[in-house]
């Protein structure tokens, strides 16, 4: 796979999981590992395109991000 398709896929996979993982937490219905889990592959997809195209500062807001999602999943788990 060369680099634009794979930053493709990593930026659409890592919107859609994020997009759904704000649903299920906004939504209150107890599905809130579920979501966070999400938020932490979302986090992981993203920070592997950050990477990829050396967005260094975009890398460290996806750090914040993965350990929210590491809190919420202890939090709620």
């Amino acid at each position: 796979m060369n680099k634009t398709r794979l930053v493709a896929f990593f930026e659409i996979s890592g919107s859609v999981l994020a997009m759904i993982y704000a649903l299920l937490i906004a939504s209150n219905t107890g599905n809130e590992i579920i979501g966070f889990s999400l938020l932490l592959v979302s986090a992981l997809l993203f920070a592997a395109w950050a990477v990829i195209d050396r967005r260094w500062t975009f890398l460290l807001l996806q750090v914040f991000y993965a350990t929210s999602a590491v809190i919420g999943l202890v939090r709620w788990g």
